[in-house]
């Protein structure tokens, strides 16, 4: 059964190619600029070289059948026929409170996603387009839906409501949904397993940090609370975004310097976190360059990022009451040595040892905690795309 995976944005997508007889990936890629004149399509067969081309790509449909052309080429194909596509999986931001779970998309499941775009008005649009453009390139094939947001829906009422006047909840939905869910259940999923601890048992903090970052408190291998809220912009500093903040601030910035509440909302989404602090860049590579260079301002927000994780993992630690890892994911949490030693130094508190040696490395499975640790440090890479091309196999093969 091969499974084409979709993440799909305003004027790009990521895709891959799964044989889900054994989960391998046979091809893999990226489409960006579409709708410009040198759109850049990127297509990565396995086992053999990358191809990069630039040309016109008019919209995200026609994207679409470039891909898809290059997956069942003479040349450099993957496969013989695209009849061999069993189904499609797409990674879609924001469920709201409609969706638990991954579902078979069909009109009704696209109308919900439709009633859900002022929740995700950046994202849910883009999701959509890649929907309707798959199903009028493999009409007949199924799509699945795999939502970001799912996996946080078992979050109690006391995790997810702010203490805001209860219409607001019930009349506009504000409330706490998070993010990252593919993520933070992966490898939640696979630390339990390297453990060897079922993972009804399993309690953990995951940490997904990158240019988007999220933390999240994991009770019996449920999400019980986690850092992003309605929006991705709640929770730890990030990339550009600024994580947590004062409400007051907008409209103190509203009286004093003139600024409309979409210069603040843009302020706070793309110019804020680690690259608002420093000065320097949203990269964590680039921001410890500078500071190992002595930029003040690039220590200050490497220092920033980190007191925010430890608040975060401290807290939920304590909401846990019994903590048996936690893992480090994502850009930041899998190749920045550095920062996560940082970190790690600091968990003394909650049993958790550094072994430095263990530490040393990038992108790869290990526990870096010492073996007397109480509770492990895990670095587990992810991996979003299997996920979504797990649950389309199992609802495809169930329905």
């Amino acid at each position: 059964m091969f499974v084409f995976v979709l993440n799909c944005g305003s004027s790009s997508f990521k895709y891959q190619l799964l044989d889900m007889r054994d989960e391998r990936r046979i091809a893999a890629g990226l489409v960006e600029r579409i709708g410009m004149s040198d759109s850049v399509l990127t297509y990565e067969p396995e086992s053999r070289e990358r191809i990069k081309e630039t040309f016109a790509i008019a919209d995200h449909a026609a994207a679409i059948r470039c891909v898809l052309d290059r997956l069942v080429d003479v040349n450099v194909g993957v496969i013989k026929s695209l009849a061999d596509i069993s189904a499609v999986g797409h990674r879609v931001v924001h469920g709201g409170e409609d969706f638990s779970g991954s579902v078979l998309i069909d009109d009704g499941v696209i109308a919900a996603l439709e009633k859900n775009v002022p929740l995700a008005p950046l994202h849910n649009p883009p999701n959509i387009t890649g929907i309707r453009a798959m199903m009028s390139a493999l009409p007949g094939v199924p799509n699945v839906g795999v939502f970001d947001t799912a996996f946080h829906a078992t979050m109690p009422p006391e995790s997810y409501m702010y203490a805001v006047p209860y219409d607001w909840y019930t009349a506009h939905h504000v409330r706490r949904y998070g993010f990252h869910g593919t993520s933070h259940r992966f490898v939640s999923e696979r630390a339990a397993a390297i453990l060897g601890i079922a993972p009804e048992k399993f309690n953990c903090i995951t940490c997904h940090m990158g240019n988007g970052s999220s933390i999240t408190a994991i009770k019996g291998g449920k999400s019980y609370d986690t850092s992003m809220g309605m929006t991705p912009l709640e929770g730890i500093a990030m990339g550009t975004r600024s994580g947590d903040v004062d409400a007051g601030i907008i409209k103190f910035l509203g009286d004093n310097t003139g600024m409309s509440f979409a210069d603040i909302d843009n302020a706070l989404n793309k110019q804020s976190g680690l690259y608002g602090v420093s000065g320097v860049s949203s990269d964590m590579r680039d921001i410890e360059s500078a500071a190992r260079d002595g930029n003040i301002r690039a220590r200050l927000a490497i220092d920033v990022l980190r007191h925010r994780v430890l608040k975060y993992v401290g807290a939920y630690a304590i909401l846990l009451g019994r903590v048996d890892a936690v893992v480090f994911t994502g850009g930041i949490g899998e190749n920045a040595i550095d920062f996560r030693a940082s970190v790690i130094e600091r968990l003394g508190a909650l049993g958790i040892g550094l072994e430095r040696s263990a530490n040393d490395v990038r992108g790869k499975e290990a526990i870096v905690s010492t073996p007397d640790s109480r509770v492990k440090a895990m670095i587990v890479p992810t991996n979003e795309e299997l996920v979504i091309a797990r649950d389309t196999r199992d609802i495809v093969g169930a329905a």
